[in-house]
C-alpha cells in the first residue's frame, strides 16, 4: 500500500474551497488504496483530510508531538496515532513513512515541512515525488519565488522541476503514484 504524506494547515482557512480540497484529497487517497500519513491532529484541514480518508475506508497514520497531544489536538479516531517527542522527530518519521508528499494550503508549519522535504530532495537524501494542490492560486507566490531562485542562480532548474503543482487532486495523486516508489 503506497503511503502518501500530506502536509496541510491546522486551521481551515478563510474559504470553504480549502476544506473541500482537503476532503477531496482524503477521499482520493483512500479510493486509490493509499495510506494517509499526516500530522495527527483533528483540527483544521488536517482533521478534514483524515476524516474524509477514514469515511472513504482509508487507512490513516498520524504523527504528533507530545506537546500537541497534551493540548488535546490529537485525532483519536485514526487507524494509527504515533506520538513523538519533537517537531523534528515528527517530520523525520513522516518522511520515513512516506513514499510521496502531497501538500495542501497551510501556514508556517506546512511551509516548513514542504521546504525541508524539498531541501532533502535537493541534497539527494530522497527521490520521492512532491506535489502541491493548487487551491485559489494559493501556491502562486511560492512558485514565483522558486522561479526567481532559478533565475538568480540559487536553485537548479532540475530541482525546480521536481515540484509539481496542479489543481486537480485526482490528477495530482495519480501523478505521484506514477513515479516509481522509493522504498525504505
Amino acid at each position: 500500500m503506497p503511503r502518501i504524506a500530506v502536509f496541510c494547515g491546522s486551521r481551515a482557512g478563510t474559504h470553504a474551497a480549502y476544506a473541500d480540497a482537503a476532503a477531496a484529497a482524503g477521499r482520493a487517497l483512500a479510493e486509490r488504496g493509499c495510506e494517509l500519513v499526516y500530522g495527527g491532529a483533528h483540527v483544521g484541514l488536517m482533521g478534514v483530510l483524515a476524516d474524509a480518508a477514514l469515511a472513504a475506508g482509508g487507512r490513516v497514520t498520524g504523527v504528533i508531538p507530545a506537546s500537541m497531544e497534551d493540548r488535546e489536538l490529537a485525532h483519536r479516531g485514526i487507524t494509527d496515532l504515533r506520538v513523538v517527542a519533537t517537531m523534528h522527530e515528527r517530520k523525520a518519521l513522516m518522511a520515513a513513512l512516506a513514499d510521496a508528499f502531497l501538500v495542501l494550503p497551510g501556514g508556517m508549519g506546512t511551509l516548513d515541512e514542504l521546504c525541508e522535504i524539498l531541501t532533502w530532495a535537493q541534497l539527494g537524501l530522497h527521490a520521492k515525488p512532491v506535489g502541491l494542490l493548487e487551491v485559489r492560486a494559493y501556491w502562486a507566490g511560492f512558485l514565483a519565488f522558486l522561479d526567481t531562485a532559478v533565475v538568480e542562480g540559487f536553485l537548479r532548474p532540475g530541482d525546480r522541476a521536481n515540484v509539481r503543482c496542479v489543481d486537480d487532486v485526482g490528477a495530482l495523486v495519480d501523478g505521484l503514484l506514477a513515479v516509481p516508489m522509493e522504498r525504505a
